[in-house]
């Protein structure tokens, strides 16, 4: 199979990669809220410390607009901060809740799955 790249060969790694970041931004904003009500601006600065490198604003933005529609978030405008206009502030909802934990449940059983795999590697 000439000119597909096999995963392991670095053919299409790097679209891959921005699927998997775009993929666990979701996760990582509920995780994130689930702390505590936030603006979009820190949760920028805060998402690259789970790997998922420079996330541009437009596509956290767009990510939250969709996680509020379904849900999963709640957003209100802050008023109370005097410098500048008022920012959004995002806080996650009982659903946002629920479907973090499933999360959580799904990511522990791929876990779970590498580590056996990796195990596997390193016996052989």
């Amino acid at each position: 199979m000439r000119g597909r790249g096999h995963r392991g060969q670095g053919g299409g790694r790097r679209h891959r990669s921005r699927r998997r970041r775009i993929r666990l931004l979701e996760p990582v904003l509920l995780l994130k809220l689930l702390e505590g009500p936030a603006h979009g601006y820190s949760l920028i600065e805060e998402v690259a410390a789970y790997g998922l490198g420079d996330v541009q604003p437009s596509a956290l933005y767009r990510s939250l607009r969709v996680m509020e529609e379904r849900g999963l978030i709640q957003s209100t405008w802050d008023e109370e901060d005097t410098q500048g206009p008022p920012r959004r502030m995002y806080s996650i909802s009982p659903k946002g809740e629920q479907m973090l934990g499933g999360w959580a449940e799904e990511l522990e059983e791929a876990k779970a799955h590498i580590d056996r795999l990796l195990d596997g590697y390193r016996g052989s």
